[in-house]
This record gives structure tokens, sequence and C-alpha cells, in this order.
């Protein structure tokens, strides 16, 4: 009985070990205002009125387009940062940032890159600027 104890606690273990990677990964994730869903479309002027973020693992492959759900909002920035800060980017790229939502990013753990292109283009540059 005790072998099969220790078996379930092994292949437990072998579980969590597992997962922990793919969670680390999500964490790291660049998001990309743009202002369409494929990886193609032109970078947003700005990250809070963006329409779509296009989300990248930290290696550039793209995971997914999620819609801005605070584009309309009043104040759009600081819960567009909020929302990307729980999708786990660690990196969002816009055309261009205000001073202001760069203190709120740096506070957050967020890096802004600025650049003007499509999204694809966009992650390269993120990725050579650390």
């Amino acid at each position: 009985m005790k072998k099969s104890i220790v078996a379930g606690i092994a292949a437990l273990l072998l579980l969590i070990s597992a997962a922990l990677p793919a969670q680390q990964s999500k964490s790291d994730m660049i998001a990309v205002a743009a202002n369409g869903k494929a990886i193609s479309a032109p970078v947003s002027n700005q990250a809070g009125r963006s329409p779509f973020f296009l989300l990248f693992d930290k290696q550039g492959s793209f995971l997914e387009a999620v819609d801005n759900p605070y584009k309309d909002a009043g104040n759009a920035g600081i819960p567009t940062l909020d929302f990307l800060a729980g999708k786990g980017a660690k990196v969002v790229v816009a055309e261009g940032f205000g001073s202001k939502i760069v203190e709120v990013m740096k506070g957050k753990g967020i890096r802004p890159v600025e650049f003007k292109g499509n999204a694809a283009d966009a992650v390269k540059k993120a990725l050579e600027v650390k």
C-alpha cells in the first residue's frame, strides 16, 4: 500500500511540474495593439483604444487574438492594462504611449514598445528590444 501511495504522489508531482512551464510562458506574453485579428494587421496607434490585441508567447509564436473590452471606455488606458496584465502580458506594443500610461505600465511590470507597421514585425522588434 505504501508503494501505491508513493507512486501516486510521484505521478502528482510529475503532473504539477509539467504544468509549471506552461504557466510560466503565459506570464511572459507580448500583446500587440492591432487594428485587426490577423498577424498582418497594422499596429494600432494607441493601446487603450485598440480594437484588438494579438497575443504572442515569449518566442514570438502567435497564440490568439482578443477583443479589447475597454476600447470604448471613457478612460480606457488603465482598465486595458489591467486586462492585459491578467492575460499575462509583460510587453505591450503600440505606435505610441503617453508619459502617464508608461508610468502605470512600469508599476505593473509591463514594458512598452513603440512600433509602426504590422503586428508580425512588431513582435520581432519587441523580442529584439529588452
